[in-house]
């Protein structure tokens, strides 16, 4: 007797950063847990948040998996770092972390305030994680004028450019700042430390394409809470290690099982339900209020935030107000 035939799966063109926080992602893919949902994950990797941004907003790209939730914030504000050829509709579906971002230095940095005069290396000159740089150096008693932002594309392009000692210091994102530090390089700081809550990354997309493909879109937000409670039990260990050192080059066997305790650290490890920290959220926005231009008041996460489709996704689950 013929086998039943299995329903085609759904695929999503995905975008993403280069590094280990995909490690969700490879779970999902490896143990086929959006097979499971309906979708297969067609993952491409970004040289910068202005080639995501864009290619999401015209289409190019379905949902971004993991990027700065305040990329999303500035380009549907009209604060984008890139000119767009669509009027952006966006719409943020998950949280997924803090940012884990620490601010890594040239070996003889050994302090904030030696960066004074310093370049400084930012993905992006005006969304992203560069508020939280500026914040950073402005805490420190620097001002905007005694130091130099230079653009210089996503975190992998950051960590490598910073070996090469093109500048002085950039924001890094675990387990980029292990692998630096392992080199050699400074930890002079951590931005959650400073800013004390923060939303660092989300998964998003358009809401229209969000709105004519909500059965794949809620697939896939059910893999990728699967896989956060797979990663969690520390039965999985040993394989969220090997995704890690498969998936990074300058990944080694001690800075994966460091890289993973920092995953599922339960205060500051990747958000196991993937709710938006909505204190967090408001933090982004407080930063583009006072650094972006032009000029505005950014007050509203809710604004932003697709709170019924999570609540589809996850019958009973809640967004906090």
């Amino acid at each position: 007797m013929a086998q039943p035939q299995l329903p085609a799966l759904r695929t999503i063109n995905v975008i993403t950063f280069a590094g280990g926080l995909n490690l969700p992602t490879y779970v999902a893919q490896r143990q086929g847990f959006f097979a499971k949902h309906g979708v297969d994950v067609n993952l491409r990797y970004t040289p910068s948040s202005a080639y995501l941004m864009t290619g999401l907003i015209e289409g190019r790209f379905d949902l971004v998996a993991t990027a700065a939730i305040d990329n999303l914030v500035a380009y549907q504000e009209g604060q984008g770092e890139a000119p767009v050829q669509v009027q952006p509709d966006l719409v943020a579906l998950l949280g997924t972390d803090d940012g884990f971002l620490n601010l890594v230095a040239l070996p003889e940095v050994k302090g904030v305030t030696d960066l004074r005069g310093k370049d400084l290396g930012v993905d992006a000159l005006t969304t992203g994680f560069a508020f939280v740089l500026r914040e950073m150096v402005e805490r420190a008693g620097i001002k905007d004028s005694e130091v130099k932002y230079v653009r210089a594309g996503g975190t992998n392009l950051r960590y490598a450019a910073l070996l090469d000692r093109k500048y002085a210091a950039t924001l890094l994102s675990s387990p980029y700042d292990l692998q630096a530090e392992a080199k050699g390089f400074t930890r002079v700081g951590s931005a959650t430390e400073l800013l004390g809550a923060y939303q660092g990354r989300a998964a998003f997309g358009m809401r229209g394409w969000i709105r004519d493909n909500e059965a794949a879109v809620i697939g896939f937000m059910r893999a990728l809470r699967e896989a956060m409670d797979w990663i969690y039990d520390p039965q999985n260990r040993e394989v969220c290690e090997a995704l890690l050192l498969a998936n990074d080059r300058d990944m080694t066997p001690a800075l994966a099982k460091k890289t993973y305790d920092m995953f599922v650290d339960k205060k500051g490890g990747l958000y196991r339900d993937l709710r938006i920290d909505m204190e967090g959220f408001k933090v982004v926005l407080a930063l583009r209020s006072k650094y972006g231009t032009p000029k505005r008041d950014f007050s509203d996460p809710m604004k932003y935030i697709d709170a019924e489709l999570y609540r589809k996704a996850f019958p009973g689950a809640t967004l906090p107000k």
